[in-house]
């Protein structure tokens, strides 16, 4: 059986055998290539030297597990080799979740029939305007998907066919040749110092660990992930210090992992005000007190979290939005994001003044210019704020 044979006039066919299956039938994998080097076809040894190389690495590719047959290999089928190959490999889990749910309820259905070789640019503009039209949505709600979820599939589907790219299954990316859908980004205002009291007079009627989770979100701008991965060790309640220094996540398999924050500069040490120091103080006695009581009940295993469920185990991410939401509705506030705690905190640090270095470094963005190009327009407000005092102290003076 020759593992090599002529096919064209500058093609070859490559087989290699994997022995019998149940059936009795051998089991191969092929591949055929193309050599477009004239000066290659006219050297007979130097053609063959090419070829035994070629086929050399396929063989080790097939058996190693890694080859990717590209003859009538669909979407649906290549994605299944991407997640395995990729995504579980290079991805952030909750990237991956999210980039399968993407796939799972839009792109396979659209897609997922077509082979990989046949996707063309119109495929992907058609399937992404889609998206964009009147009752596109699956979560009851009406109207189409926000720009940002649509430019967000786009990010999907460009990924998955770099990756067949890369792997030589396909020659070119259909959707490179498709602009990125351009998003509108909506103004999600943050709360100002008259809804931030209100805010803390209502959470007095809640339990202790909501009210102390809104109060630390407000107070120290820390991301969702690292208030819930946040535990007792990392907190100095002698001199009200907070160390982030990991993050929760949820895996594919629905449980909980911790992971490192999501800079470098996110990991990072943020000062209390006196007031929190001592609530959280008190808060840390009612947990210990807590935990008594549950005795053999405990689940939280090494890790004593600040924000638990009762048993020690982590609050799961998507928890904290959902009360956040009834909350805000049950005392009548203005709804914002669970998100824009963060941005309430920046905010009304710039409000008062405080260097936008100190704030770049209390929320641990990766670079100052972060912190500038997302509260551009609040600094700028701050600094017109500056001048407006300069020019109080300058008419005064000009009177006298």
């Amino acid at each position: 059986m020759a593992n090599i044979q002529k096919r064209g006039d500058n093609s070859w066919f490559f087989t290699v055998y994997l022995g019998k299956g149940a059936d009795g039938k051998y089991i191969r994998k092929t591949k055929t290539i193309t050599v477009d080097d004239g000066a290659l076809l006219k050297t007979k040894k130097k053609l063959q030297d090419y070829l035994d190389s070629e086929y050399a690495k396929f063989r080790q590719e097939v058996e190693a597990g890694e080859y990717i047959a590209p003859e009538k290999m669909t979407l649906v089928s290549f994605v299944d080799e991407w997640r395995e190959k990729y995504a579980v490999k290079h991805l952030e889990t909750k990237t991956a979740n999210q980039y399968m749910s993407c796939l799972k309820n839009r792109i396979l259905p659209a897609l997922g029939h077509l082979r990989l070789d046949q996707v063309k640019p119109l495929h992907v503009m058609d399937f992404l305007e889609s998206l964009s039209k009147d009752n596109s949505r699956q979560d009851g709600k009406k109207g189409s998907l926000s720009s940002s979820s649509i430019q967000y599939h786009h990010r999907v589907l460009k990924n998955i066919f770099n990756r067949a790219v890369e792997w030589k299954v396909i020659k070119s990316n259909p959707v490179a040749s498709v602009q990125k859908p351009k998003v509108v980004y909506k103004e999600n205002l943050p709360y100002d110092e008259s809804e931030v009291q209100t805010l803390l007079v209502a959470l007095q009627r809640e339990l202790f660990h909501w009210r102390m989770m809104i109060t630390l979100a407000l107070t120290t701008g820390l991301r969702l992930g690292e208030l819930l991965g946040l535990e007792w060790k990392h907190v100095d309640l002698n001199n009200g210090v907070i160390e982030v220094l990991q993050s929760v996540a949820s895996s594919t398999r629905g449980d909980i992992v911790l992971k490192e924050p999501k800079t470098k500069n996110s990991k990072r040490k943020v000062s209390l005000p006196a007031s929190v120091l001592t609530e959280l103080q008190r808060y840390s006695l009612h947990c210990r007190k807590e935990r008594l009581k549950i005795g053999d009940a405990w689940q939280g295993g090494e890790h004593s979290f600040v924000f638990s469920q009762a048993n020690g185990t982590p609050f799961y991410p998507r928890s904290p939005y959902h009360w956040f939401r009834k909350f805000t509705k049950k005392h009548g506030l203005r709804h914002i994001r669970f998100h824009d705690l963060r941005h309430t905190s920046a905010t009304l640090l710039i409000s008062q003044g405080v260097h936008a270095k100190i704030i770049s470094e209390r929320l641990g963005h990766a670079t100052i210019s972060t912190t500038m190009n997302i509260y551009g327009h609040a600094l700028r407000s701050a600094d017109q704020a500056a001048a407006d005092t300069f020019e109080n102290i300058l008419s005064v003076t000009a009177k006298g």
